[in-house]
């Protein structure tokens, strides 16, 4: 594939609150607050960038301090910004609790700025350009569904592939209108089940669910549990690399969308480029923050010797 890569969708700032000790249920807890710009869209494009892809990120943003920082951080990992910004909006965010050991506790996402992206912002001229320079897009289930149908038609026309993160259950059903437009949509068991009606007897059977519903091509993820994968030809299954640490499962799912992208970006099958997926989620869990600040191609392709060859599904 040529071309950079044009990221829709989520661009906001993430609030981590971790406590300390104990979860205590209805109590205060002592413990910290990260705060750090984010969103499954962002957090994908800035791994991108750093993996040197030309990226460029389009998202609705408020005319505030915390959308001055999330352009700021576009900026600092080389990314292209092209904000659509509402002065008198208020730029989203993403509030999270986190037990000691990183597992979520509750999170509140205050979101409804994404609402603004309507189909008709695609018809910008600025938004047509970039369509027709990028290889690829990306987008997330942050964005309204019939802007997400929209620009599946629109990559369709101009014959490159549209890559996407599902977000949350609620939200992946965004995409229930434009699945078929899909090139390869990244989702965790609870998503998958969303989009499915159910889930399978065991792992394996995720591939024929959701094939049912009209979805070519997919990637599963189960926190630490093998990731299972499929195309329109085959399904795999790829047993994340063993870690000794885990610093916070911010943005893994993202960094594995990263990575894979990166890969098939580069000519490689889907079975080889989930390797690089899976080197890179595992660098973002190792770190602190929703993507991991010393990612570079080189430190990437070290990782991925780590990483086990996929296991091909019957």
């Amino acid at each position: 594939m040529s071309g950079g890569i044009l990221v829709f969708g989520g661009a906001h700032v993430d609030r981590r609150g971790r406590i300390h000790g104990a979860t205590v249920p209805g109590a205060s807890n002592p413990g910290h607050f990260l705060e750090e710009p984010g969103g499954g869209a962002f957090n994908a494009a800035r791994a991108l960038a750093r993996l040197q892809h030309r990226t460029v990120m389009i998202s609705p943003r408020g005319g505030d301090a915390a959308g001055a920082q999330v352009s700021a951080a576009a900026l600092s990992a080389g990314i292209d910004d092209r904000p659509f910004v509402f002065l008198d909006r208020a730029t989203p965010s993403y509030t999270a609790i986190l037990e000691r050991d990183g597992n979520l506790v509750v999170a509140i996402a205050d979101m409804d700025l994404y609402r603004m992206f309507s189909p008709r912002r695609l018809k910008v001229r600025a938004v047509r350009e970039a369509m027709s320079a990028a290889g690829a897009i990306l987008c997330d289930a942050n964005l309204p569904d019939d802007t997400l149908t929209a620009i599946t038609k629109a990559a369709r026309a101009e014959q490159m592939p549209v890559f996407a993160i599902a977000i949350s259950p609620v939200k992946v059903l965004h995409f229930r209108a434009s699945l078929e437009g899909l090139d390869l949509l990244f989702m965790n068991g609870a998503e998958a089940a969303s989009l499915a009606g159910r889930r399978p007897d065991e792992p394996g059977g995720w591939p024929a669910l959701l094939r049912a519903e009209g979805l070519r091509s997919g990637v599963i993820t189960s926190g630490a549990q093998a990731v299972i994968a499929f195309d329109e030809t085959s399904a795999f299954r790829l047993a994340p690399p063993p870690l000794e640490c885990i610093a916070d499962v911010t943005g893994a799912g993202d960094g594995l969308a990263a990575g894979t992208i990166a890969g098939l970006m580069a000519g490689l099958p889907l079975n080889q480029a989930l390797r690089r997926g899976a080197a890179l989620a595992a660098l973002t869990l190792e770190s602190r923050h929703a993507t991991a600040e010393n990612l570079s191609p080189a430190l990437l392709e070290s990782r991925v010797a780590l990483v086990p060859e996929p296991e091909l599904l019957s």
